[in-house]
């Protein structure tokens, strides 16, 4: 009985807390990594729609510049 006692003190207990620190810091960064996959989203969709922005408004720059040249070759 002295053995068990022994093995659950010096191995079992200590493994057991061991794994649990474990268990915590993996959920720890698994709910690190799940708001940086939303940040990094919410970011590419805000890059996504000022460049569609900045393409339309140089899409029209161009057409000004074509509707000007137009008329200057009038």
């Amino acid at each position: 009985m002295d053995y068990v006692e022994a093995i659950m003190k010096w191995v079992v207990a200590p493994v057991s807390v061991f794994v649990w620190m474990i268990y915590k810091t993996q959920q720890s960064h698994a709910t690190d990594i799940a708001v940086m996959k939303a940040t990094m989203a919410s970011t590419k969709e805000n890059h996504d729609r000022e460049f569609k922005e900045v393409k339309e408004n140089f899409k029209h720059v161009l057409e000004k510049l074509d509707d000007i040249e137009k008329a200057l070759r009038k």
